[in-house]
């Protein structure tokens, strides 16, 4: 999948994008960079999952965990006991860390198998992550964290009880050094390859709830909540 060179994109306007700085400009398809808040934002909470890689004994790791945007910060959620979380708490002055996400919207099928390509989302996060430790802010992160998944559900739920917050963890990190990438559009052929007998074109990809199936444990009465997805 080839990804053409471009100019580095001008600098965002104050207030409403984030400043690029080396590890945020793409060194190919910069055109594809953005900065934009609201775009950085939308990217994030249309996604479930982020990736977050950090450097243990001198070698990258990258784990899948559950996230939630609250304003200008994410939390990450994880267990105490795993590396992640056990390294920001010990770290001084907190844990170096990287977290993306990613959508794929497309499938992008070319003439030449050169020009496939994807049409995607993604956004990227370099930063600094510190473990949550103040009560109200960690169970904050951790409603939020729920309602990231299903707006609403923290409070058509049990809170953690004080076992269950012992055993949890989160993790926070600065929205500041932000990119965001996009491939929108459809095929980039060669003009002498568009007579070729090949179907050319994009298969979008979109995601979708089927309805929702209850546990067969349910109290008596129990019915599915207006708030659920495919409801």
């Amino acid at each position: 999948m080839q990804e053409s060179s471009a100019p580095t994109p001008a600098p965002p306007l104050p207030g409403t994008a984030y400043a690029p700085t080396d590890r945020t400009v793409p060194t190919r398809s910069a055109d594809r960079a953005s900065y934009d808040k609201e775009t950085v934002h939308a990217i994030l909470d249309d996604g479930y999952v982020c990736h977050l890689g950090f450097v243990r004994d001198g070698a990258p790791v990258v784990l899948p965990t559950l996230y939630a945007r609250v304003g200008e910060r994410l939390y990450v959620h994880g267990s105490t006991g795993s590396r992640p979380l056990r390294m920001t708490g010990t770290a001084d002055p907190g844990l170096a860390v990287c977290v993306t996400v990613t959508h794929v919207d497309g499938l992008v099928l070319a003439r030449s198998a050169f020009h496939h390509s994807i049409n995607y989302r993604s956004v990227v996060v370099h930063g600094v992550a510190h473990d949550v430790t103040d009560p109200d802010e960690k169970r904050a992160a951790l409603d939020a964290l729920v309602d990231h998944v299903v707006p609403g559900r923290s409070a058509d739920s049990r809170p953690a009880n004080r076992k269950e917050l012992a055993a949890t963890a989160v993790i926070r990190l600065d929205l500041d050094e932000v990119s965001a990438k996009l491939r929108t559009g459809g095929v980039n052929d060669e003009p002498e390859d568009l007579a070729l007998p090949h179907w050319a074109g994009v298969i979008p990809l979109r995601k979708g709830y089927g309805p929702p199936l209850p546990d067969p444990d349910l109290a008596p009465g129990t019915t599915v909540p207006d708030y659920l997805p495919g409801h």
